[in-house]
């Protein structure tokens, strides 16, 4: 009897503790008060929108407030972690795929209305009879006219699965009756190459406008197309290149590469080093190479211009690449939204990775970087760079640097001769794109009659077309000044007949025509006559 009197107190003690714990669970319970399940462990955020989407005085929308919410987590990781929603996932994936379903037009909207800039060779709407300059009115019996077309919206209605037909009712210029077409939907090929010429008679040129799943085919014909033409030297243009997948870069540069090689390599807290070498099997490792790169040649370009660096491999022309050397890995949600997680930083063979500087969580000053570079001199002087990480050296022994992009073997600042503000607010207004397809929607059956950009750009000279643009820019908000538009003639002149080239032609005849004078061609093409392309090794001191 006295050893039970003896644990009394303890049995009672624990009956208290049980008591107050029932007691709080079903007082909370009842109250509505559940804030101790949040606090429980990882799975507090899902259990937040649990208890928002039970018991929130409103209804709210979970889907969206998701939406708001991931990005901001993301953006507390670094610039480049991003969530992409279900409605954009599509248009992404679009991007890098190579190709899409549609009717095969290149479209802008002026006064609420589709005008048609150019229609895809051989493309669906190409064969229905949509003509460029063609104005779309209706889509599959309604009006598509006024506030409502935006570019989301037009692309929506004219996307669609492959085979699906869709009605297009069309204005035509000269004609007072809307004409409609029928269009079958097809594949329409999204192209990373987006020129392929010769620049003089023994040096071929090649602009990569991304690196998608199809690039590296396409580099293949575009070099089996220079061959044809008897190319001895080469120059890729990545210029505002921003990326796109890793492997169409190591693919690209293994053409270039003699066997063994290092081309990358990536190292993540949760992924082990990997290397990504050449293997020996490409079928041009001896042509004397330029790079072309700027401020705008990001990821993927910087691995391609980061591995002919430091193999020694080429001589890189332009300004500092902007410096993205994280790696991210694409994870699908069911609702078909997704993120962009960088679980990787990547490193050219000499070691070097070149992302650029940032805080976590505070990407305002990653973000006006460029900014911060153009006020500090630095596309105008190549004693402007900044580097922010340590000297590194190729394997011939050359000095390069980490931590902030690729700088160029060759710096060629950016052209401000002519520069004026008048340009400037041109420009940035719109007023010349604006001018440019409406004097092409107006003389478009005599433009129709020149099929080249030589030919085409000699006529445009001889049109004037700027003083034409003064005359249009000042009645519609840009007082004419005629010191400056003389100072400017030549940029004016280059910018509004080369989007006059591009309405009438491609984009092939638009590289050419701007690439005629820029200092960059010219500096590559003058390294090629002095035998110069493969970098020498330093002499000692």
């Amino acid at each position: 009897m006295k050893k039970s009197n003896r644990f009394m107190p303890l049995i009672m003690a624990v009956c208290v503790i049980i008591g107050i714990m029932i007691g709080s669970f079903y007082a909370n319970h009842f109250s509505g008060n559940r804030l101790n399940i949040i606090n429980s462990g990882s799975n507090r955020l899902s259990n937040l929108l649990h208890l928002i989407d039970d018991q929130y005085v409103d209804k709210v929308n979970i889907d969206s407030l998701v939406d708001v919410a991931i990005p901001q987590i993301l953006a507390d990781l670094d610039p480049h972690s991003v969530y992409i929603s279900a409605k954009d996932a599509q248009a992404v994936a679009d991007d890098l795929k190579g190709s899409f379903s549609g009717v095969g037009i290149e479209f802008t909207i002026r006064k609420d209305t589709i005008h048609v800039q150019n229609v895809v060779k051989n493309g669906p709407a190409q064969r229905a009879g949509i003509l460029a300059g063609d104005k779309i009115v209706s889509v599959d019996g309604k009006p598509f006219v006024g506030k409502i077309v935006t570019n989301e919206e037009a692309m929506r209605r004219l996307k669609g699965p492959k085979d699906t037909k869709v009605k297009l009712g069309v204005m035509r210029y000269g004609q007072k009756a809307v004409k409609y077409f029928t269009v079958t939907r097809g594949d329409i090929p999204q192209k990373s190459i987006t020129a392929t010429y010769m620049l003089d008679k023994n040096t071929g040129y090649i602009k990569v406008k991304s690196f998608g799943e199809t690039t590296y085919p396409e580099m293949l014909i575009a070099l089996a197309k220079l061959s044809q033409e008897g190319f001895t030297n080469l120059v890729i243009d990545l210029r505002d290149n921003t990326g796109g997948y890793m492997n169409s870069a190591i693919q690209m540069a293994n053409e270039f590469l003699p066997k063994d090689k290092l081309i990358v390599y990536t190292i993540g807290r949760k992924s082990p080093r990997q290397d990504f070498p050449s293997d020996g099997h490409g079928s041009y490792q001896k042509i004397p190479l330029v790079v072309l790169i700027n401020e705008g040649s990001a990821s993927a370009s910087e691995i391609f211009a980061g591995a002919m660096q430091d193999n020694d491999r080429a001589t890189i022309i332009g300004r500092r690449s902007f410096g993205k050397g994280l790696v991210q890995q694409q994870l699908s949600f069911p609702d078909g939204s997704m993120i962009r997680l960088t679980i990787a930083r990547y490193y050219t063979p000499s070691g070097r990775c070149i992302q650029k500087p940032f805080t976590a969580g505070d990407n305002k000053d990653y973000e006006e970087d460029l900014l911060t570079r153009y006020q500090h001199g630095e596309f105008f002087s190549q004693d402007s760079i900044k580097h922010h990480g340590p000297a590194y050296h190729t394997s011939i022994g050359r000095t390069v640097y980490g931590g902030g992009g690729i700088t160029p073997d060759i710096f060629v600042a950016e052209d401000t001769l002519g520069m004026t503000s008048y340009y400037k607010q041109a420009a940035m207004s719109g007023l010349i794109l604006q001018y440019a397809f409406t004097y092409t929607d107006n003389n478009r059956p005599k433009l129709n009659t020149y099929k080249d950009m030589m030919s085409l750009s000699k006529y445009l000279v001889s049109q004037n077309t700027v003083e034409q643009f003064a005359a249009y820019a000042d009645h519609n908000g840009l007082k004419r000044r005629n010191l400056m538009i003389r100072k400017s003639h030549k940029l004016l002149e280059r910018f509004i007949n080369s989007r006059i080239i591009y309405n009438m032609l491609d984009d092939e005849a638009w590289t050419e025509y701007i690439n005629a004078d820029d200092p960059a061609i010219a500096k590559a093409l003058s390294v090629f006559r002095e035998n110069a392309a493969f970098p020498k090794k330093p002499a000692k001191k």
